[in-house]
């Protein structure tokens, strides 16, 4: 058994109260990549299993893009966890090859492909919640991407409805992404680096603009250390008649 830090899982745990993420009854599908978000959350999952005062069932599901991936070594570290783990083939990659061009971007591309691939097995499969591993930092890059580069504001919520009617869940959505490296250290967990990111395989540009937001980010953090939690009590309290939304107003 992992053993998983206190302060982690106490934070996830009032996410969770918080928000209502995970409930009785739920069948949880969660996207498993193996990066140390991701897996750190399929293991935070197994423990609130084992010990919530309520039963949910929960599957760990990686979308391989059809590359060549060798996730044996990611199966077997769930199997020994009891984590249950599929992986499910796609021919992601193929496509994209026929549809990025040199030189383009590719996350949102190949993020689109892959969400839809989780939507269509839960729906396929019966699961009434698919679980992300995105975090605070990622809420937080989304934020001030979306607001300087596409004019709205827009981030990440922690629970939402698909227009399939799925709902989405962010269990992590109030952790830093520097508490998920310290897990992924402490725990030793085997981690999938790049080798399985479509990037490496593609003469592409890399996401400059998510680069650059990451380097502000930390400068402004370095000014203040507060930074992250005033932009946390900030996306818990909106008020949105004070823009200019018409709706709002």
């Amino acid at each position: 058994m992992v053993t998983i830090s206190k302060r982690l899982l106490r934070r996830v745990g009032q996410t969770n109260a918080q928000y209502g993420l995970i409930k009785e009854g739920d069948k949880i599908l969660l996207g498993l990549s193996g990066g140390k978000d991701s897996l750190s959350l399929a293991h935070i999952v197994k423990h609130m299993q084992r010990v919530a005062p309520f039963d949910f069932t929960f599957k760990a599901v990686t979308i391989a893009y059809g590359m060549g991936e060798d996730l044996k070594r990611l199966h077997e570290h769930c199997a020994e966890h009891e984590i249950e783990h599929e992986v499910v083939e796609t021919q992601i990659f193929d496509v994209a090859q026929e549809k990025i061009r040199a030189n383009s971007s590719f996350c949102s591309f190949f993020s689109r492909m892959r969400r839809g691939a989780l939507y269509t097995y839960a729906l396929e499969n019966g699961y009434n919640k698919l679980a992300l591993a995105h975090h605070l930092d990622d809420a937080v890059e989304s934020f001030f991407m979306n607001f300087s580069y596409n004019g709205t504001l827009r981030s990440m919520p922690p629970i939402y409805t698909a227009e399939n009617g799925l709902a989405v869940i962010r269990p992590l959505i109030a952790v830093r992404e520097r508490q998920l490296v310290d897990c992924a250290r402490e725990t030793g967990i085997p981690v999938v680096g790049d080798e399985a990111c479509p990037a490496m395989r593609f003469d592409v540009k890399m996401p400059v603009a998510r680069a650059q937001t990451k380097a502000m980010l930390a400068q402004m953090e370095a000014s203040n250390t507060e930074l992250f939690v005033s932009l946390k009590k900030a996306f818990e309290h909106l008020q949105a008649s004070s823009f200019c939304d018409q709706q709002y107003l």
